[in-house]
């Protein structure tokens, strides 16, 4: 492990807010079978109530549209799921892109805090996301009154200072020849803030997310959202956390993932 951090790499969906994709892949899939799929319905396990939290976690999550719309087609037994793939992608697209249009996602306040953290020990961040809406939501988050609603004295913190502002470097969204579990995002976004790769840690939510940084040479802190802690663990996690409030920024600040007290 490094002195100290070069550099931190956040995922947005899941790590930093808390966005309409989960919903929006699940209610896609429910239309199709009630509208132009219902013939092949009864050919599938697909039920609504089958598209679960840990469905979207396990399967979906992290994963570039084209390979998350894929992953749950085959998750589901969909007859033809390739050429299923690029409906069900455009569909979920649109209404992913209504709910961010209609302000229907969160920031994490612990997201916030520990990005305004990082920030402030001098690290340089990165966003890295395989969805290209994360810049939307983004640029939504305002900063400024984050930090004066929860009184958090930042020199940096200007007024306007949206999300998006705060980072360094921004790769999200970006047509890659390999998508997570591969590291090739989270290595681009090394080479965008300067950096070497072992010096990094990336934040994620998503067990590919996990593996990807791992297969980086990256640390790898996970934030488990989704009741889904050992899993991040098993995939290679250097710390998992329920929150990102109980990571130890003195010890961050030393170039250590460590959670409070331990």
């Amino acid at each position: 492990m490094s002195a100290t951090f070069s550099g931190a790499i956040f995922d947005v969906d899941g790590v930093l807010v808390d966005s309409p994709h989960e919903r929006a892949w699940r209610e896609a899939l429910r239309e199709l079978f009630e509208t132009s799929w219902s013939d092949v319905r009864d050919q599938t396990t697909y039920a609504p109530e089958r598209f679960t939290a840990q469905v979207y976690q396990q399967v979906v999550s992290g994963k570039p549209r084209m390979d998350g719309a894929l992953a749950a087609l085959e998750y589901f037994h969909v007859p033809h799921a390739r050429a299923r793939v690029e409906p069900y992608a455009a569909l979920k697209q649109q209404m992913v892109l209504e709910l961010i249009g209609a302000g229907e996602f969160n920031a994490f306040p612990d997201a916030l805090s520990f990005v305004l953290a990082v920030r402030a020990a001098g690290i340089p961040l990165a966003a890295a996301s395989s969805s290209k809406n994360a810049n939307l939501m983004l640029r939504r988050v305002r900063l400024d009154s984050f930090a004066e609603e929860h009184r958090l004295d930042y020199d940096f913190v200007r007024p306007g200072l949206t999300l998006l502002d705060v980072f360094d470097a921004d790769v999200s969204g970006r047509d890659l020849a390999h998508g997570k579990p591969a590291p090739e995002i989270f290595l681009n976004a090394a080479a965008e803030l300067g950096v070497a790769a072992a010096g990094c840690f990336v934040v994620e939510d998503a067990v590919v997310g996990v593996q990807a940084a791992r297969a980086g040479g990256m640390a790898a802190l996970g934030v488990a959202r989704a009741e889904d802690a050992s899993l991040l663990a098993a995939a290679g996690a250097d710390l998992v956390v329920t929150t990102l409030d109980d990571v130890d920024l003195e010890r961050l600040r030393e170039g250590r993932l460590a959670g409070r007290g331990k």
